[in-house]
């Protein structure tokens, strides 16, 4: 009786599709993006330099500006800041503030670079300094050792810091017109904007004469 091949057994192969990447997370809370970090406020975990080898000898220079006048050239040809939006309603564009400047801080910026703004009621911090005095208050942003929260009533007087923070917080059309211009004026490297957008673009826009 002639023998009949055995059909060769077909496997099921166990190897299916590979998995994809898994898809990108959802999109958390708007974070302000930090500006450009100045040599005086080094990322955090980083290593702390050690002393720099000696460098080899260089030609002097011939007569030319100085290196703090260089670098006040530089300073002038500065782009504009970078300009970050913050949805927030009225009634919580001081929370948002305050969570981008926690945000800000945790990245390595050093907290005499931040003046944060408000336009309507005034940073709770603002209103217990200013029980001491102007003039003790003011002498706080002189100092530059901290965080400064001033009104946008007094954007004036102000100093320009790296980062400027502004919470569109309610008050006055005229003083949030005003201060949102002053503050990108005012800020070195980001502006930081927490509010109703399109009101906030309107109102940059009215302030330079759009």
């Amino acid at each position: 009786m002639p023998l009949i091949p055995e059909e060769p057994q077909i496997h099921e192969s166990a190897q299916g599709p590979r998995a994809t990447a898994a898809a990108g997370r959802p999109a958390s809370t708007p974070r302000p993006v930090p500006g450009p970090r100045t040599a005086a406020s080094p990322r955090p975990g980083r290593p702390v330099p050690g002393p720099a080898r000696p460098a080899a000898p260089r030609p002097q220079p011939g007569p030319g500006p100085s290196p703090a006048k260089a670098q006040e050239n530089r300073s002038d040809q500065r782009s504009t800041p970078e300009l970050q939006l913050i949805t927030a309603a009225a009634d919580g564009a001081l929370d948002a503030a305050e969570e981008a400047l926690d945000l800000l801080l945790e990245s390595g910026r050093a907290p005499g670079e931040v003046l944060v703004l408000t336009t309507g009621d005034p940073h709770p911090w603002a209103t217990h300094e200013l029980t001491f005095g102007e003039a003790s208050y003011w002498a706080q942003q002189d100092t530059g050792d901290d965080v400064f929260f001033a009104h946008g009533a007094a954007v004036e007087r102000a100093a320009a810091r790296p980062v400027v923070i502004v919470a569109v917080n309610g008050g006055d059309e005229e003083t949030a017109a005003k201060a949102l211009p002053s503050a990108l004026a005012r800020a070195g490297a980001l502006l930081v904007v927490c509010g109703d957008p399109q009101h906030v673009t309107a109102l940059l826009g009215a302030g330079a004469g759009v």
